[in-house]
Formats: C-alpha cells, structure tokens, sequence
C-alpha cells in the first residue's frame, strides 16, 4: 500500500512506466539500506571491557535465539571462549552471562529492570497496552502486592479444598484406566486449578470457559514468533492471532467482571480481594490475565515433568505415598472416607477408557481427607514432595532470566547532572539499556556443580550446598516468584491424588511398551520443556483404595 502513495507525485514528474517503477523502488531501497545498516553494523564497542562479540551478522542470531535457544546459548560460550558475551537481536545488543561471580552480579545487582527484560525477550505473554503491558510502576507493585494478598495463610486455607476437588474431577474425566500424554494432560489439570485460585469462581465453575481460555493462551504460545516479538507493529499472520487471541481473553475476564459486579453478589475468591480493595478495572482484569499464563505454564511445566519422573521412577513414587499416608494418619485419620463432593467431569478421552464402577467414592474420599490435612502441615511437613520438586525444578525448568538495565540514577557531575555508569557483571561492563541474560542450566546442568547433572535425583547431595546461588530454581535473590507459595501448594496436591490415588503410573511408549528410559527435557523448548511428540506417555491404573491409603486392591478395567 506504501509504494501505491508515491504514484500521484512521480507521475508529476515522469511518464507512467517511470512512476510505477519509482514508486516500488523506493520502498524496496529503504528496506535494503535497513538491512544493510544491520548487516554491516559495528561490533566495537566504547568500553574497554566490554563483552566479545559473536562472530556473524545479528541477522543471524535471531532464528536460534528464538527456536533453539539453549543449544544458541552454549554455542555462543564455545564460540566467545569467555564466560560472558554478548550478541544482537537486529539492532538491540543482549549480554549473557555465566559462572559463579556473574550469578553473584546479577542476582545482586540494582537496576535490572525484569518487568522490561522479559517484555523484550520472552513476548509470550497477552500485551494489551495498560492491561497487561506498558504499566507504570506503581500499577505493576500494586499487582504484586494483590498476588501476595491472594497468598495469605488463610486464603491457602481456604482454597486448599478447592484445588483438590478441582483436581479429582479433572482426573475423573481421565477415566479409571488408561493412556495419556501427561505434557498435554497434566498443564490442563494446573490451568484449572490456577484459574480457580487466580480467577472468578463462576469462571472456574465453567469448565467450558477454562477449556476456552486455555485454548486461546495455547495460540498465544504458538502464535509467539521471532517477528511478534521484534516487529510488533508488523501487522503478519501470527501478529493477527496473538491479537485476536488476546482479545477474546479479555472480553472472557471481562464478562466475567461485568456479572460480578452487576450481581452485587460478593464470592470469596481472589478477584473479589481487588474488587473490595477498590482497584480499578483494567488492573483486576491485567492482574488475572497476566497472572492466569504466568502461573499455569510454570506450574504446568514442572507438574507435568514431576508425574512423568514419578512414572519412570517407583522408588520415588513409593516414598512419597508414604509420605501423604504419614501426613493423613498423624492430621486425617478420623477425617469422612464417605463424602462425595459433587460437580460435573469432562468427557473422557478417546485414549482412556471408563470403569463401570468409576462413580465409586475413590478419588472423592481421598479428596477430602487430603483437605482436613492443615496448610501448614503441607507447607512445612513434607521434605520428600518438597526436594521431588525441587530436583524438578533443577532439571526440566529451561529458563533464562531476562532484565534490561535501566539505571534511576549516576553521581553528579561538575554541573550538577547526573551520570549514568555502565553495571559491572562478571568483571564486563553492561550499558545502560542493554539487556542481560543469565540462564539457569548455567548452574543446574552444571557438571562442577551437579554430578551427573541430567540424572533426576531428588536424593542427591548436591541439594544441601550451602554456596550462594547454586540454586535458582524459583528465582534468587531479591527477584524470587512471587507466586512460589501457591504454585507449590498445586504442585505438592496434584502429587499427592497421583501417588495414593493410582496404583499404577508408568512411563510407556506410543505403542504402550514400558519405556527403558524416561526422555531428557527439552530445554530448547522454552516455554514446556517438552520431549519430542509421541515419544512418551503415561499408562495409568486408579487405586480402588479407602481415603486412608489402607486398601491396595486394584480394579480390574473394562
């Protein structure tokens, strides 16, 4: 459309065939000398310890940065021979960093701006100016100090029952027997449950409306592209379904707000926290989309990866079902093994199959006598749940911490002005804007750090290091997940359903043969983690069991 508006003024000035020409060609030069600046741009840089350089144009950088990032990254440490380097994305320079001093910088330093780090880098999450993105920084503390509120002892207490009861109709719909991917299976299971403490309580009630909203927060993650991310304002393909996508999330949460608000009916969940607080609308609906991807995929990720590790290794499995009977014995033994809460299941996949019987009292019992368990017996009673995702978290979370460096203030100079000062990390000197990375497997996979660091062992001993900074699993320093408390909770009740509701999980391959060994974790994935597709399931059997754990007899499918 652009060369169509030179037209009316060359053909002032030249005959027809000339106009035409001139007008496509102008546009076709402006892009050239673009890419030309980019190619040819200098790599020098005006500090004297400055990082190297990769070798190669920036152009080139892009598709792995994006596509295969971790083997990018160790690629540009082989490559730069130094511990930290830095290369470009089109025309923006990204330091990475690696080792212990740098890990001691960087998780140390002031004026890594994180909120800008990963708006740059990542691009996987909704962007709607004022909602979600482009928020002044009071706007983005008052939302962490709202998450905070949503993870008070009593609000965990309360939502305790909830994420279980979620989670057993979630896993009735599974069926009393069968095969399922679990990196499909076990991320729709958090979605519910995090949407159920994040968002409306009439939105978790309707499992339609979740299946909705996890569909349209699964095409924001594959609409997320190289281009999306650099070009924003190219208005491609992929552009066009982040947007759409985006914007059906929003009218769903806004809906959602609109019938809460219009009722008058006050709930007892977390968006009536902000709704009661006085908050105003585009940050109650910002605070539960941001919020709602930002915890479910983490989450998703390390449940889903820790079922999968439970189903290659039964020691492990055995120990932890020890460990949720100890807790139900010493907190739950008098607790009802009859309740049977009520509420609707979805259809069962094709890939599962139901038992006559599935309407048994199973699942439902055990459910509710995990809910007489107290929070703080969960939170503080449970060091095998607790290293199981830890050793998760070490081995199958790829990611890479992002911030931009954005300096508040410099001493003044002569006159009076501030000056702003390169942050030293690593013994290199950052400027200021510049973005900087420090990737987790620099230390978790490390082989100085972690004997045999790909092997899952939640015994090792390499967990008691006392060393700062040899774990980062949840964050570190003064940027550690806010969400942490809650996320665990998820994560240590889904896992407790697993090891005393099913007698059998066991990792199997497309055809149901039982796998000689689990797959590696994908860290190129940087959004899941997920092995190749197809290359691992998960066969499972229900334990018809009493809620106390005492019978092992298993039902016999159909």
């Amino acid at each position: 459309m652009y060369p169509l508006g030179f037209l009316p003024f060359f053909y002032s000035l030249v005959p027809e065939w000339g106009a035409v020409g001139a007008a496509l060609a102008i546009p076709i030069l402006v892009l050239a000398l673009w890419l030309y600046t980019i190619l040819t741009r200098s790599s020098s840089s005006h500090l004297d310890d400055a990082p190297v350089h990769l070798p190669g144009s920036s152009l080139f950088h892009v598709l792995p940065f994006f596509h295969q990032r971790f083997d990018f990254i160790n690629q540009g440490f082989q490559l730069a021979g130094q511990a930290v380097y830095q290369f470009s994305l089109l025309r923006t320079p990204v330091i990475v960093l690696s080792g212990e001093s740098a890990r001691r910088d960087f998780f140390q330093a002031k004026d890594l701006d994180l909120n800008a780090g990963f708006k740059f880098l990542s691009g996987a999450i909704p962007m709607m100016p004022g909602v979600t993105s482009d928020l002044e920084a009071r706007r983005i503390a008052l939302i962490h100090k709202r998450l905070i509120s949503a993870q008070t002892t009593d609000r965990l207490a309360s939502l305790l029952p909830q994420i279980l009861e979620d989670s057993r109709h979630m896993l009735d719909s599974w069926g009393f027997s069968g095969t399922v991917d679990p990196f499909e299976r076990v991320p729709e299971l958090i979605f519910q449950t995090t949407v159920r403490c994040l968002a409306f309580t009439e939105l978790a009630d309707d499992r339609a409306a979740v299946q909705r909203l996890k569909g349209l927060y699964d095409v924001l993650d594959t609409a997320t592209t190289p281009a999306t991310v650099l070009l924003p304002w190219l208005p491609g393909p992929s552009a066009v379904r982040r947007l759409l996508a985006t914007k059906r999330i929003y009218d769903i949460i806004s809906a959602a707000l609109d019938a809460r608000t219009a009722s008058g009916v006050a709930r007892e969940d977390t968006p009536q926290i902000l709704i009661d607080a006085g908050d105003e609308r585009m940050i109650i609906i910002g605070f539960i989309m941001g919020l709602l991807v930002a915890g479910a995929r983490s989450t998703g990720t390390t449940a889903s990866w820790l079922i999968t590790f439970l189903s290659g290794h039964p020691h492990w499995r055995d120990n932890a079902a020890a460990e949720v009977r100890r807790l139900i014995a010493e907190h739950a033994e008098h607790a009802s093994a009859t309740a049977t809460p009520s509420g609707e299941t979805h259809a069962a996949s094709p890939h599962t199959q139901r038992h006559p019987c599935d309407s048994s009292p199973g699942l439902s019992s055990l459910s509710a006598t995990l809910a007489v368990i107290p929070l703080s017996a969960w939170e503080t009673e449970t060091p095998t749940l607790d290293a199981l995702i830890r050793e998760t978290l070490r081995v199958a979370e790829p990611h890479v911490a992002m911030r931009q460096y954005l300096p508040t203030s410099g001493p003044l100079d002569e006159k009076g002005v501030p000056q702003v000062q390169p942050l030293s990390l690593g013994g290199k000197s950052v400027p200021p804007g510049a973005f900087v990375m420090y990737p987790f497997s620099d230390v978790h996979l490390s082989p100085e750090v972690y004997k045999n660091p790909w092997l899952w062992d939640p015994g090792r001993a390499e967990m008691s290091l006392k060393a700062p900074y040899t774990y980062v699993g949840m964050g570190a320093g003064s940027t550690v997940c806010l969400g942490k408390r809650l996320a665990t909770l998820e994560i240590k009740l889904i896992t407790a359903l697993f090891v005393i509701g099913f007698d059998e999980l066991r990792a199997v391959d497309a055809k149901g043969s039982p796998l000689a060994a689990l797959p590696r974790p994908n860290w190129n994935d940087i959004l899941t983690c997920k092995p190749a597709a197809g290359s691992c399931y998960m066969r499972f059997g229900r334990t018809a069991a009493t809620a106390t754990g005492a019978g092992t007899e298993k039902a016999t499918p159909a």
